[in-house]
């Protein structure tokens, strides 16, 4: 394809363009995604996918896999969600982000390809934020001749603007209760919401530990459509990963299996040697990300009771066992109750504070939750900034070091403030808001 340059977008004029859709919310079907493949010239057959499902670890696993594949001599690209920072953070081509121009250039064409689409619908209907973005991501993908596309789904499955693809390879890493006002009150409903994307005959990885409902759901789909069922294996004891946690062993566990289904329909034999350099050279934005050492500060964007198990698996190691002081901010619609009961009993002194979302959980309301749990250390500062100054001078004179937790939101505004970029993967490298709703969840 062609690269066409719509006018020579600026960045600033795409992410207006972007913000300007949020107003707007979220809405389901396929049907408008289709329409916008159409208008594409259908960029989404011009490579092969794998798509990454699940409650946690998308993100994660979505990098490990593309970096595991681009060490094989395949190009990829990747497209996750949500950013952190900066919306062409989502976009990745032979494991970097977008450039500005690529970036505005490809919302520029996906824009337009919107406004025909629009035109075909009802008054009250419209492209969505998530299917523009989606959109471009997967025509930049075909501009870019990539040979195979790592999809991280948004929210759910069936009806995620993502699963316009036809994904050989599709990865569910974990299934925990979210979003049940749309995909259902109980695992086995999430999960069938999520596996109905699974083709006939394709690949289905499976992450470890997956509750027993969710795997008899996937077992079932599995055998009703002739799909595989993969397991991750276990990696090797010494295999060293530059992304901290347990749970990215996992998250790489899981991506190694998608990666060697992905080779193993194209023929090819996979290269353990890839794995351990993908290993040692991604790094995952925002995933028990150090910025400052003095004191030690960490920020992690863990936002529901499960990413913050996993979370709490990693403390002893980050913090080598000294509890460290806590800037909490949660959205409204968390189980902000199921977060504090883990953290707290492992923190020495809380700040409450409120990520920059118009759901946020007031800094007096988690206050209220911790007190009601028997934690009265604790302070509210509204402002994120001065929480975390407030924690690191705390820390600095208590030889302790700072978490900084509890929404993507969160860690993406103290990033922007101390002026972190996310790293580029092999450089180191929630859901969003009610109206950025589409693109979910942790790691």
């Amino acid at each position: 394809m062609a690269q066409q340059r719509e006018g020579a977008w600026s960045e600033a004029r795409a992410e207006g363009r972007l913000r300007s859709l949020e107003l707007f919310g979220m809405r389901f079907g396929l049907d408008r995604m289709r329409r916008m493949m159409t208008a594409l010239d259908s960029p989404e057959r011009a490579y092969e996918t794998i798509q990454v499902l699940g409650t946690n670890g998308k993100t994660s696993t979505t990098r490990f896999t593309a970096a595991i594949l681009e060490r094989h001599g395949l190009r990829t690209g990747a497209y996750t969600s949500p950013h952190l920072t900066a919306y062409r953070e989502r976009i990745l081509i032979g494991e970097r982000e977008l450039d500005a121009p690529s970036f505005s250039a490809a919302i520029a064409r996906a824009d337009r390809a919107a406004e025909q689409v629009n035109r075909t619908l009802a008054e009250d209907d419209h492209v969505t934020q998530f299917e523009l973005l989606t959109a471009a991501a997967l025509w930049e993908m075909a501009r870019r001749e990539v040979q195979v596309g790592v999809v991280e789904a948004g929210l759910g499955g069936r009806y995620d603007a993502t699963s316009v693809v036809q994904a050989g390879v599709t990865v569910l890493t974990n299934v925990g209760l979210e979003h049940t006002r749309w995909l259902g009150p109980t695992i086995s409903d999430i999960a069938e919401e999520k596996l109905a994307v699974v083709r006939p005959g394709a690949t289905l990885v499976l992450g470890e530990g997956l509750a027993p409902e969710a795997l008899a759901v996937a077992e079932r789909i599995a055998a009703e459509r002739e799909a595989r069922i993969v397991l991750p294996r276990p990696l090797p004891a010494d295999l060293q990963l530059r992304s901290r946690g347990p749970f990215q062993r996992r998250n790489l566990a899981v991506a190694r299996s998608a990666a060697e289904a992905h080779l193993r329909l194209a023929g090819i034999e996979l290269d353990e040697q890839a794995v351990i350099d993908a290993a040692g050279a991604t790094a995952v934005p925002g995933r028990l990300q150090i910025v400052a050492e003095q004191p030690l500060t960490v920020l992690d964007s863990a936002h529901n009771p499960d990413a913050v198990a996993a979370l709490v698996e990693a403390m002893g190691e980050v913090f080598a066992g000294t509890p460290p002081a806590l800037v909490l901010g949660v959205l409204e619609d968390k189980d902000a109750a199921g977060m504090l009961r883990q953290l707290l009993p492992l923190c020495a002194r809380t700040w409450f504070t409120a990520p920059p979302s118009s759901r946020a959980l007031s800094p007096a309301a988690l206050q209220s939750r911790a007190r009601q749990l028997g934690f009265t250390e604790t302070t509210c500062e509204p402002r994120a900034e001065r929480a975390l100054e407030a924690a690191r001078e705390w820390a600095a004179g208590h030889g302790a070091g700072v978490l900084a937790t509890g929404s993507v939101y969160l860690v993406g505004e103290l990033m922007a403030r101390l002026g972190e970029a996310p790293a580029s993967f092999g450089e180191g490298g929630e859901e969003p808001s009610a109206a950025r709703r589409e693109g979910s969840a942790r790691r």
